[in-house]
């Protein structure tokens, strides 16, 4: 019953790393912990449990060796749950995705993400700002409440 109550009242998200350079990461870390952005305030808070997770955040460029591991954090996801991609590898592989340049995208890439799970917001940029971040998180807030 209390885990029901807090739930009801707070936004968990969860951050998962697929492959990269941690630039996103440190953005949507920054939007969480920094007093400057401090969205804890409104009762939006990290977690590392899939379980207690309303919306995942996802970063990096999807390596072949994180994909398995991205599926299951997703499926153990309860629903409603929303998924954000942040950054340029999550929305199209970056600078990874074509790190092959005319000899065509790595054997290592299966991003984006949007190939490995259904995303339903993009949040560009390299890396995106941490306004950015927090407007993605809420643009997916609809989503939870369709319940």
């Amino acid at each position: 019953m209390l885990k029901e109550i807090s739930r009801k009242k707070c936004i968990h998200v969860m951050l998962v790393y697929t492959g990269g350079c941690n630039g996103c990461d440190i953005e949507v870390v920054n939007c969480v912990l920094s007093p400057f952005y401090d969205v804890e305030q409104y009762n939006v808070f990290l977690t590392w449990n899939p379980r207690e997770a309303d919306i995942l955040i996802v970063t990096g460029c999807v390596t072949k060796a994180t994909t398995a591991a991205l599926k299951k954090i997703y499926e153990e996801m309860p629903n409603p749950k929303a998924v954000v991609a942040a950054g340029a590898c999550a929305l199209m592989g970056g600078v990874y995705g074509n790190i092959g340049a005319d000899l065509g995208t790595s054997d290592f890439i299966d991003g984006p993400v949007k190939n490995i799970i259904p995303v339903d917001v993009n949040v560009p940029g390299c890396p995106p700002r941490p306004e950015d971040v927090i407007t993605g998180v809420v643009k997916a807030l609809p989503k939870l409440l369709e319940k």
